[in-house]
């Protein structure tokens, strides 16, 4: 009798351990994200701060290449805190790359104007900027390690899904703080000093959490490698022995990184510039388009699960070449808030059959002693190639007056992802995750 009570009290135990391990861990990670993408929602009120001039476009083309550049630190994150996170523990990666953001944010909020200080402004901002790069590089890594690990097997599609509830979360913070101020504030308040409001919120959380994180339990899979081995855990030697999983870790992002920040960020500029609806409800329609992403996340993660990966890949890849180009076309020359609204929803749809399982697909690849590296370098290698430059690649095609061509872009990099979804094995089944 006192055997069958303890055994489901047991799991009650262990279930409830892993909630609170994923919980915690997701709150860092909505934290960091709010702080990375407040850059991106609030580029239409700092960009003639930082680069001075009368054409919008110019200055949006300055902010871009800045968002752009700072994606190049992700993959030098993705090596330094991945490596970290192998060696030390994810745990403590977690932390380090929490405090890093929360200087980069800081470190923006207090930046005076080009009109103050002139170059020096646009070069502290991109100093901001790598080092929020750096963070987010390793966070990536580490959170989708840990995320992976720490879920209960048979549920690892689900409960990992939550990376991008809170990735999307902390976009909705920045877009929601950015709906109040935008109600409390002037234009013109907003412009001069109102942004850096959503930095210094950024900083406050961030210092927050990092407290937070420092409670976390450390995952049971990286604790017991650490037992085993020394020396090989996370380093390039022993990452360079798995050339074919690297190669499937950029096939799987190239098409979903490029789609994910062409839906989830460019087309607030796209139809503030080239739609031309109003800022306050382009930030309306984006803010609901990416509640309801964010909402669908854990749904899709808990179909992989049931259905595997692959289909889930397959339909992004599908809907995304072929579906692409028809909804940005319509999009930029919409003039209906609703019509906007259902065509970025469309989109985010389309590409939640990857953003909901690609933590869990690139965490299955790779033994726990080089995970967090293996997810976290050739990913964050191919972010920064493709979905760092997304934004910077459509305003100068829409400067140079072929802003369609980007739409073909989009849709060619979703059909080269496809090829990959079409020919890889559905890593559920072969999971290195799961103890043989």
């Amino acid at each position: 009798m006192t055997t069958r009570i303890s055994g489901p009290a047991e799991g009650a135990v262990s279930e409830k351990r892993v909630i609170g391990n994923v919980l915690r861990g997701s709150i860092g990670n909505l934290v960091e994200w709010y702080d990375w993408y407040a850059y991106a929602a609030f580029t239409t009120y700092f960009a003639k701060s930082f680069f001075p001039t009368t054409d919008t476009t110019a200055a949006f083309l300055g902010t871009a290449a800045v968002f752009a550049v700072g994606f190049l630190m992700r993959p030098l994150g993705g090596w330094m805190l991945g490596r970290f996170a192998d060696r030390f523990g994810r745990r403590s990666a977690l932390v380090l790359s929490v405090t890093l953001m929360a200087g980069g944010s800081l470190l923006i909020a207090v930046t005076p104007s080009y009109h103050t200080i002139g170059l020096a402004a646009p070069i502290l901002l991109l100093v901001a900027r790598l080092i929020q790069g750096l963070s987010v590089g390793g966070e990536y890594s580490t959170s989708a390690t840990y995320l992976s690990e720490v879920a209960t097997p048979g549920k690892r599609g689900f409960y990992s899904s939550f990376q991008y509830v809170t990735l999307y979360g902390g976009q909705l913070l920045a877009l929601g703080l950015q709906l109040i101020l935008q109600g409390l504030l002037t234009e013109q308040q907003l412009t001069s000093w109102g942004w850096r409001i959503a930095f210094g919120v950024g900083t406050v959380a961030a210092l927050s959490v990092m407290w937070l994180r420092r409670g976390m339990d450390e995952s049971e899979s990286y604790k017991r490698e650490a037992e085993t081995t020394t020396g090989e855990r996370g380093t390039l030697r022993t990452l360079a022995k798995y050339p074919k999983e690297i190669a499937l870790v950029v096939g799987l992002t190239l098409g979903g990184t490029v789609a994910f920040y062409t839906f989830a960020t460019y087309s607030q500029k796209f139809l503030e510039n080239t739609a031309h609806i109003p800022r306050r409800t382009v930030t309306i329609i984006l803010f609901s388009a990416i509640l309801l992403a964010a909402i669908l996340q854990p749904l899709a993660g808990k179909l992989s699960d049931r259905i595997g990966r692959r289909p889930l890949l397959l339909f992004f890849g599908i809907a995304g070449t072929l579906l692409t180009v028809p909804i940005m076309t319509i999009m930029g020359s919409t003039r209906n808030p609703v019509g906007a609204f259902f065509l970025v929803l469309a989109g985010l749809v389309v590409v939640a059959g990857y953003t909901s399982i690609n933590a869990i697909v690139k965490a299955e690849l790779f033994p726990t002693k080089i995970r967090a590296i293996g997810v976290g370098l050739p990913y964050a290698l191919t972010v920064a190639i493709f979905g760092g430059t997304a934004e910077l690649i459509a305003q100068a095609l829409k400067s140079a007056g072929h802003e369609s061509v980007f739409f073909w872009y989009v849709a060619g990099c979703v059909l080269v992802s496809l090829i990959v979804y079409g020919t890889m094995r559905e890593t559920s089944k072969t999971s290195e995750l799961e103890e043989r």
